[in-house]
Order: structure tokens, then C-alpha cells, then sequence
């Protein structure tokens, strides 16, 4: 194969997205000093990692775990949580029972009262 095209390795990864991310992880995992499963013949590890998806050297679903690993943010953890309670009965309390006052009444627009006229330089009651 003297050029690698996206439509030789489409045939093993339809999603051309999911493509580009195997690719890139495979290509970032040659990067940090995977072994080759091909001879590089002077290639940069982009196409190297499209070669070795195309000719099948390499395990997608292994590359995929990978893929998914390296783009964690949190690490799961297995330990249990013991914050969380469960209740049948939960019980909100209101703001006046947590000692935080009655909400503001807020007016309707029929009992908002229409502002005053300015009265007039000249005249006074």
C-alpha cells in the first residue's frame, strides 16, 4: 500500500470520527514508544497508525479502551458512599421554620398603585 486513504481503513471503522480518534491514539501511543506492528518506510506516526488500522495489525477494541482511558478526567474509585441517605419521608423545611424570615411579598399588577403626578410649579394645596 504506497498512500494510505481514509476509504482503506473506513472498511474496518465505518464512523469516520471514531476513525480519526483511534487513529490519533494509535498515533500518540507510537509517539510515547509503542512497538510497530509495520515498517515505519519513512512515514510519520499518523500514517503509520492509518497503515496499521487498514492492514488489521492492530486490536480496535483494545485502541478504543485506550482511546477512552487517555481522555478521563476522574479516575474511578471503588469506594462505597456513605453520604447519601435514603429516605421515604423527606422533609423540606420552609424558610420560616429554618429561622430565615418570610419571603418578600411580591405585588400583582392590580394592587401596584399608579404613581403620582408632579405637581405643577405654581400650584399648592
Amino acid at each position: 500500500m504506497a498512500r494510505v486513504t481514509v476509504e482503506d481503513c473506513v472498511l474496518q471503522v465505518p464512523n469516520r470520527f471514531e476513525l480519526v480518534m483511534k487513529a490519533a491514539q494509535r498515533a500518540r501511543d507510537i509517539s510515547s514508544g509503542a512497538p510497530l506492528t509495520l515498517d515505519r518506510d519513512n512515514d510519520k506516526n499518523p500514517v503509520v497508525a492509518l497503515r496499521e488500522i487498514a492492514d488489521q495489525t492492530i486490536s480496535l477494541d483494545a485502541l478504543g479502551d485506550s482511546l477512552i482511558t487517555g481522555l478521563q478526567k476522574q479516575s474511578e474509585q471503588d469506594e462505597p458512599e456513605d453520604d447519601i441517605v435514603e429516605s421515604d419521608n423527606l422533609v423540606i423545611p420552609t424558610a420560616a421554620e429554618q429561622g430565615l424570615g418570610a419571603a418578600p411579598a411580591v405585588e400583582t399588577p392590580a394592587e401596584a398603585s399608579e404613581p403620582e403626578a408632579p405637581e405643577a410649579p405654581g400650584e399648592q394645596q
